[in-house]
C-alpha cells in the first residue's frame, strides 16, 4: 500500500531510525526525495545517500550522521505542507529558527532549495518541511 503523504513517509522513516541509531534507512525512490536527501547530505545531516534498484523498485538508501557518543546530527523534522493543505511562503516569509541552526526545505520553481539559498535567489514556493 502507497502512502497518502510519500514525503511525510520519508521523515518519518529517518526519525525512526535515527532513534534506533541505524546506519543507514532505505526509502522507497522519488526525484523529490532524492533532491531532499541530495540537500541534506550537501547541508551535512547526512553522511550520504545512494540510488539502487533491486527486484525492479528502485530505492534511496540513506547513510545516516551521528555525532560523539552516537548522537544524531539530524535532532528534529517536521512536515510542514501537506497533501491536504498546502503551505507555501514568499521569500521574505521563510522561517529562520534555531539562529540559523535549523533549516528550511522548499520546493520552488528552480527546484529543491534549502531557506537560505531560496531567499538568496529571491524565491519562495511550497514550505516541505524543516530540519534541525
Amino acid at each position: 500500500m502507497r502512502p497518502t503523504d510519500p514525503i511525510a513517509d520519508f521523515l518519518t522513516r529517518i526519525r525512526n531510525a535515527l532513534a534506533a541509531q541505524h546506519r543507514y534507512v532505505d526509502v522507497n525512490w522519488s526525484k523529490m526525495k532524492e533532491n531532499i536527501a541530495d540537500l541534506l547530505k550537501n547541508l551535512g545531516f547526512i553522511e550520504n545517500y545512494a540510488v539502487k534498484k533491486e527486484g525492479g523498485i528502485p530505492q534511496i538508501r540513506i547513510y545516516l550522521k551521528y555525532a560523539d557518543a552516537r548522537r544524531p546530527v539530524i535532532t528534529g523534522l517536521k512536515r510542514v505542507s501537506s497533501p491536504g493543505l498546502r503551505k507555501y511562503v514568499g521569500f521574505e516569509d521563510i522561517p529562520m529558527f534555531f539562529g540559523g541552526q535549523g533549516v528550511a526545505i522548499l520546493s520552488t520553481s528552480q527546484g529543491v532549495l534549502s531557506g537560505a539559498e531560496a531567499h538568496k535567489r529571491k524565491v519562495g514556493g511550497e514550505l516541505l518541511c524543516l530540519v534541525w
